[in-house]
């Protein structure tokens, strides 16, 4: 395997990877120990433009910050930048998706006739009708289960 396509791949495998690790600090660490962090977001009030949950932001963004400063120090051709940036670009799919989609944290992206969007919405808003930390589904954020996609859920 040459270096370029080690490096896709280690990008590749971050992003997709940090599904698994947003799926898993969710359902356990969020709706866990750290729940007095993720409450307000399921309580969240009109008009609050920052959470308690926004701290897991640092939390997630550590790790690619970390491989990128790495990645600075030696250089492109070893995998750890790649790593970073797949990291961040999953950070950033996130934001996208989960604040600004979902949530409506600020006004773009209102509207989609996409499934594949309409799916995610659809999956965030029936965990979020679970106000407490317990018996809660849908904790990923790119994957939906396929039940999701159906008109009438």
């Amino acid at each position: 395997m040459t270096t370029t396509m080690f490096n896709v791949f280690a990008f590749l495998s971050c992003f997709f990877g940090m599904e698994l690790v947003a799926w898993f600090t969710h359902k356990y660490v969020m709706h866990g120990w750290a729940w007095f962090l993720h409450k307000d977001h399921h309580l969240k009030g009109e008009g609050q433009v920052f959470e308690r949950n926004d701290t897991f932001f640092l939390v997630f963004a550590t790790p690619g910050i970390l491989l990128l400063g790495i990645g600075y120090l030696q250089g492109w051709d070893t995998p750890y930048p790649w790593m970073g940036l797949g990291i961040t670009a999953y950070g950033l799919a996130y934001f996208l998706i989960h604040d600004i989609f979902i949530h409506r944290r600020f006004t773009l992206f209102r509207n989609s006739n996409n499934k594949y969007l309409l799916a995610i919405r659809r999956a965030h808003k029936v965990h979020h009708k679970k106000l407490g930390k317990e018996d809660g589904e849908c904790f990923g954020m790119l994957w939906v289960p396929f039940k999701y996609f159906r008109n009438n859920y």
